[in-house]
């Protein structure tokens, strides 16, 4: 298992909480989600024999918010 904290920008509010972890936590091979609106990161637990960061971020994206590369 990998853990990453992806530094995110445009949270604001428990509803962009339940969308990041929700949506990224469907993938395969992602383990566990955690959202920290005050520090304005996500970090991620995941296989990365099953899923790679790029999914990850470009899921996070998806849903209008900024990854910081």
């Amino acid at each position: 298992m990998v853990q990453v904290t992806l530094a995110v920008n445009g949270m604001s509010c428990m509803h962009c909480v339940m969308a990041i972890k929700s949506s990224v936590g469907k993938l395969t091979g992602v383990k566990e989600v955690k959202v920290n609106l005050k520090e304005a990161n996500v970090t991620v637990t995941f296989n990365a024999d099953q899923v790679a960061l790029n999914q990850i971020k470009d899921r996070i994206e998806s849903k209008g918010y900024v990854v910081c590369h």
